[in-house]
Protein backbone atom coordinates (compact mmCIF):
# COMPACT_ATOMS: atom_id res chain seq x y z
CA UNK A 1 0.00 0.00 0.00
CA UNK A 2 0.79 3.39 -0.20
CA UNK A 3 -0.79 6.29 1.73
CA UNK A 4 -0.87 10.25 -0.11
CA UNK A 5 -1.56 12.50 2.96
CA UNK A 6 -2.08 15.89 3.73
CA UNK A 7 -3.40 18.25 6.55
CA UNK A 8 -4.73 21.86 7.56
CA UNK A 9 -5.13 23.54 10.68
CA UNK A 10 -6.78 26.85 11.08
CA UNK A 11 -8.12 29.30 14.44
CA UNK A 12 -11.30 29.62 12.52
CA UNK A 13 -13.55 32.92 12.43
CA UNK A 14 -14.13 33.16 16.23
CA UNK A 15 -11.37 32.68 18.25
CA UNK A 16 -7.95 33.72 19.18
CA UNK A 17 -5.92 31.20 19.65
CA UNK A 18 -5.57 27.38 18.17
CA UNK A 19 -6.10 24.73 20.39
CA UNK A 20 -5.60 22.19 17.70
CA UNK A 21 -2.70 19.75 17.16
CA UNK A 22 -1.99 17.11 14.18
CA UNK A 23 1.23 15.29 12.87
CA UNK A 24 1.61 13.15 10.10
CA UNK A 25 4.61 10.75 10.30
CA UNK A 26 4.95 9.84 7.20
CA UNK A 27 7.56 6.96 7.63
CA UNK A 28 5.38 5.27 10.19
CA UNK A 29 2.06 5.99 8.44
CA UNK A 30 1.03 7.49 11.73
CA UNK A 31 -1.86 10.03 11.90
CA UNK A 32 -2.21 12.18 15.38
CA UNK A 33 -5.00 14.72 15.76
CA UNK A 34 -5.73 16.52 19.06
CA UNK A 35 -7.92 19.39 20.40
CA UNK A 36 -6.44 20.71 23.00
CA UNK A 37 -9.21 22.03 25.96
CA UNK A 38 -8.82 24.77 29.15
CA UNK A 39 -8.15 27.98 27.63
CA UNK A 40 -5.88 30.13 29.67
CA UNK A 41 -5.19 26.50 31.28
CA UNK A 42 -3.24 25.80 28.29
CA UNK A 43 -5.32 23.91 26.14
CA UNK A 44 -2.97 24.21 23.33
CA UNK A 45 -0.21 23.00 25.77
CA UNK A 46 -1.99 20.04 26.01
CA UNK A 47 -2.88 18.99 22.80
CA UNK A 48 0.27 19.73 21.31
CA UNK A 49 2.07 17.16 24.45
CA UNK A 50 -0.71 14.84 23.17
CA UNK A 51 0.82 14.38 19.29
CA UNK A 52 4.37 14.83 20.49
CA UNK A 53 4.15 12.08 23.33
CA UNK A 54 2.77 9.54 20.72
CA UNK A 55 4.68 10.06 17.90
CA UNK A 56 8.07 9.99 20.48
CA UNK A 57 6.36 6.58 21.82
CA UNK A 58 5.30 5.34 18.68
CA UNK A 59 9.01 6.01 16.92
CA UNK A 60 11.24 4.99 19.64
CA UNK A 61 12.97 1.64 18.87
CA UNK A 62 11.60 -1.46 21.44
CA UNK A 63 14.80 -2.83 23.06
CA UNK A 64 12.91 -4.47 25.86
CA UNK A 65 10.91 -6.40 23.02
CA UNK A 66 7.67 -5.13 25.02
CA UNK A 67 6.00 -4.10 22.20
CA UNK A 68 3.25 -6.43 22.20
CA UNK A 69 2.74 -6.12 26.29
CA UNK A 70 -0.75 -3.80 27.04
CA UNK A 71 0.89 -1.49 29.74
CA UNK A 72 -2.41 -0.32 30.84
CA UNK A 73 -6.01 -1.31 30.42
CA UNK A 74 -7.61 -4.07 28.67
CA UNK A 75 -6.87 -5.41 25.15
CA UNK A 76 -8.07 -7.97 22.79
CA UNK A 77 -5.67 -10.72 22.29
CA UNK A 78 -6.25 -10.71 18.50
CA UNK A 79 -4.86 -7.26 18.39
CA UNK A 80 -1.54 -5.72 16.66
CA UNK A 81 1.63 -5.53 18.48
CA UNK A 82 1.35 -2.08 16.65
CA UNK A 83 -2.51 -1.85 17.81
CA UNK A 84 -1.14 -2.45 21.36
CA UNK A 85 1.64 -0.20 20.39
CA UNK A 86 -0.95 2.75 20.11
CA UNK A 87 -3.00 2.06 23.02
CA UNK A 88 0.03 2.43 25.47
CA UNK A 89 0.88 5.89 23.70
CA UNK A 90 -1.77 7.52 24.35
CA UNK A 91 -1.73 6.04 28.22
CA UNK A 92 1.40 7.42 27.67
CA UNK A 93 -0.22 11.12 26.61
CA UNK A 94 -2.59 11.21 29.32
CA UNK A 95 -0.40 10.33 31.67
CA UNK A 96 2.07 13.57 30.90
CA UNK A 97 -0.67 15.89 30.75
CA UNK A 98 -2.19 14.89 33.68
CA UNK A 99 1.52 14.82 35.53
CA UNK A 100 2.27 18.67 33.92
CA UNK A 101 -0.72 20.31 34.99
CA UNK A 102 -0.27 19.00 38.75
CA UNK A 103 2.97 20.18 38.53
CA UNK A 104 2.03 23.52 37.31
CA UNK A 105 -0.88 25.14 38.80
CA UNK A 106 -1.59 27.39 36.21
CA UNK A 107 -2.37 24.30 33.42
CA UNK A 108 -4.74 23.09 35.91
CA UNK A 109 -8.49 22.20 34.11
CA UNK A 110 -5.98 21.75 30.66
CA UNK A 111 -7.18 18.37 28.58
CA UNK A 112 -7.25 17.23 25.08
CA UNK A 113 -9.10 14.86 22.73
CA UNK A 114 -6.97 12.85 20.42
CA UNK A 115 -7.58 10.56 17.52
CA UNK A 116 -4.80 8.50 16.47
CA UNK A 117 -4.32 6.38 12.90
CA UNK A 118 -1.79 4.13 12.74
CA UNK A 119 -1.45 2.19 9.07
CA UNK A 120 0.59 -1.22 8.72
CA UNK A 121 0.21 -2.50 5.50
CA UNK A 122 -3.58 -3.21 4.79
CA UNK A 123 -4.59 -3.25 8.45
CA UNK A 124 -5.73 0.48 10.30
CA UNK A 125 -5.15 0.68 14.15
CA UNK A 126 -7.10 3.45 15.83
CA UNK A 127 -6.76 4.67 19.17
CA UNK A 128 -9.76 7.28 20.60
CA UNK A 129 -10.83 9.73 23.80
CA UNK A 130 -12.86 12.39 22.98
CA UNK A 131 -15.13 14.23 20.67
CA UNK A 132 -12.38 14.54 17.34
CA UNK A 133 -13.39 11.85 14.63
CA UNK A 134 -11.82 9.42 12.49
CA UNK A 135 -13.78 8.48 9.25
CA UNK A 136 -13.09 5.72 6.62
CA UNK A 137 -14.71 6.76 3.10
CA UNK A 138 -15.12 3.98 1.18
CA UNK A 139 -17.19 3.11 -2.60
CA UNK A 140 -19.02 6.71 -1.72
CA UNK A 141 -19.96 5.74 1.50
CA UNK A 142 -18.36 7.65 4.95
CA UNK A 143 -18.70 5.70 8.09
CA UNK A 144 -17.29 7.07 11.81
CA UNK A 145 -15.38 5.05 12.71
CA UNK A 146 -15.34 6.11 16.35
CA UNK A 147 -17.62 7.28 18.88
CA UNK A 148 -17.61 10.64 20.72
CA UNK A 149 -16.75 10.68 24.17
CA UNK A 150 -19.26 13.53 24.73
CA UNK A 151 -22.56 14.10 27.29
CA UNK A 152 -24.62 14.70 23.76
CA UNK A 153 -23.59 11.32 21.86
CA UNK A 154 -24.19 9.03 25.36
CA UNK A 155 -27.58 11.18 25.83
CA UNK A 156 -28.28 9.78 21.95
CA UNK A 157 -26.53 6.50 22.64
CA UNK A 158 -29.29 5.95 25.38
CA UNK A 159 -32.53 7.24 23.44
CA UNK A 160 -32.92 10.29 25.98
CA UNK A 161 -32.41 12.97 22.83
CA UNK A 162 -32.46 12.82 19.43
CA UNK A 163 -29.55 13.36 16.87
CA UNK A 164 -31.04 16.21 15.68
CA UNK A 165 -31.32 17.55 19.35
CA UNK A 166 -27.62 16.53 19.74
CA UNK A 167 -26.64 19.38 16.99
CA UNK A 168 -28.68 21.86 18.62
CA UNK A 169 -27.60 21.03 22.00
CA UNK A 170 -25.84 23.40 24.35
CA UNK A 171 -23.88 20.57 25.82
CA UNK A 172 -21.82 19.21 22.78
CA UNK A 173 -18.88 20.89 24.17
CA UNK A 174 -19.44 18.61 27.43
CA UNK A 175 -16.89 15.52 27.33
CA UNK A 176 -17.26 12.91 29.07
CA UNK A 177 -13.79 11.23 28.68
CA UNK A 178 -10.39 13.09 27.91
CA UNK A 179 -6.77 13.26 28.14
CA UNK A 180 -5.60 14.67 31.46
CA UNK A 181 -8.22 14.96 33.13
CA UNK A 182 -7.60 12.04 35.64
CA UNK A 183 -4.90 9.53 36.43
CA UNK A 184 -6.14 7.27 34.18
CA UNK A 185 -8.08 7.00 31.28
CA UNK A 186 -10.45 4.71 28.98
CA UNK A 187 -8.86 4.73 25.53
CA UNK A 188 -11.56 3.21 22.90
CA UNK A 189 -9.13 0.82 20.51
CA UNK A 190 -9.86 -0.87 17.00
CA UNK A 191 -8.45 -2.29 13.76
CA UNK A 192 -9.73 -2.10 10.42
CA UNK A 193 -8.99 -3.59 7.30
CA UNK A 194 -8.24 -1.31 4.37
CA UNK A 195 -8.55 -1.47 0.46
CA UNK A 196 -7.23 0.35 -2.15
CA UNK A 197 -8.85 3.84 -2.79
CA UNK A 198 -9.51 4.26 0.57
CA UNK A 199 -10.30 7.22 2.00
CA UNK A 200 -9.28 8.31 5.88
CA UNK A 201 -9.95 11.20 7.28
CA UNK A 202 -9.43 12.50 10.56
CA UNK A 203 -10.76 15.67 12.56
CA UNK A 204 -11.53 17.61 15.20
CA UNK A 205 -15.53 18.89 16.50
CA UNK A 206 -14.37 22.32 14.52
CA UNK A 207 -15.72 20.68 11.29
CA UNK A 208 -18.05 18.01 12.31
CA UNK A 209 -20.20 20.95 13.89
CA UNK A 210 -20.21 23.34 10.86
CA UNK A 211 -20.14 20.42 8.03
CA UNK A 212 -22.84 17.62 7.75
CA UNK A 213 -21.17 14.30 6.66
CA UNK A 214 -22.97 14.28 3.50
CA UNK A 215 -21.29 17.72 2.81
CA UNK A 216 -17.70 15.75 3.72
CA UNK A 217 -18.19 13.05 1.73
CA UNK A 218 -19.39 14.91 -1.09
CA UNK A 219 -15.64 17.56 -0.83
CA UNK A 220 -14.14 14.19 0.42
CA UNK A 221 -15.52 12.77 -3.20
CA UNK A 222 -15.10 16.10 -5.49
CA UNK A 223 -11.24 16.47 -5.19
CA UNK A 224 -8.54 13.80 -5.70
CA UNK A 225 -5.58 15.17 -3.66
CA UNK A 226 -5.67 14.86 -0.49
CA UNK A 227 -4.05 18.41 1.22
CA UNK A 228 -6.97 20.03 -1.39
CA UNK A 229 -9.44 18.32 0.30
CA UNK A 230 -8.40 18.78 3.50
CA UNK A 231 -8.00 22.64 2.70
CA UNK A 232 -11.62 22.50 1.20
CA UNK A 233 -13.11 21.08 4.34
CA UNK A 234 -10.80 23.40 6.49
CA UNK A 235 -12.40 26.46 3.93
CA UNK A 236 -15.82 25.17 3.96
CA UNK A 237 -16.49 25.35 8.24
CA UNK A 238 -14.90 28.69 8.15
CA UNK A 239 -17.45 29.54 5.45
CA UNK A 240 -20.22 28.21 7.58
CA UNK A 241 -19.09 30.53 10.71
CA UNK A 242 -15.62 29.24 12.03
CA UNK A 243 -16.97 28.83 15.63
CA UNK A 244 -13.81 26.87 16.95
CA UNK A 245 -10.51 25.64 15.62
CA UNK A 246 -11.00 23.29 12.94
CA UNK A 247 -7.96 20.81 11.76
CA UNK A 248 -8.40 18.03 8.95
CA UNK A 249 -6.09 15.17 7.87
CA UNK A 250 -6.95 13.02 4.83
CA UNK A 251 -5.09 10.11 3.91
CA UNK A 252 -5.49 8.19 0.19
CA UNK A 253 -4.75 4.54 0.12
CA UNK A 254 -3.62 3.00 -2.89
CA UNK A 255 -1.89 0.01 -3.87
CA UNK A 256 2.00 0.43 -4.57
CA UNK A 257 2.65 0.17 -8.04
CA UNK A 258 4.44 -2.99 -9.16
CA UNK A 259 5.68 -2.58 -12.96
CA UNK A 260 9.04 -2.23 -14.31
CA UNK A 261 8.58 2.04 -13.46
CA UNK A 262 7.56 2.19 -10.09
CA UNK A 263 10.78 2.50 -8.64
CA UNK A 264 10.82 6.24 -10.02
CA UNK A 265 7.56 7.34 -7.70
CA UNK A 266 8.41 5.76 -4.21
CA UNK A 267 9.98 8.94 -3.36
CA UNK A 268 7.02 10.62 -4.85
CA UNK A 269 4.13 9.29 -2.90
CA UNK A 270 3.02 11.24 -0.37
CA UNK A 271 2.29 14.72 0.55
CA UNK A 272 1.69 16.17 3.09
Amino acid sequence: MQIVSGGVTDVGRVRTNNEDSFRIVEPLNLFILSDGMGGEAHGEVASSMAVETIEKYCSKTDESGDSGVTLHGSASESWSPQTKRLQNAVFQANHSIYQSAQNHPEQRGMGATVTAGWVNGSKLSIAHVGDSRAYLLRTGALQQLTNDHSLVAEQVRRGIITPQQAEESDMQSVLLRALGAHPDVDVDVDEIDLMPRDLLLFCSDGLTRMVTEPEIAGKLQSETDPAAAAQKLVDFANERGGLDNVTVIVALIQEESKGWFSWLRRDSGKKV
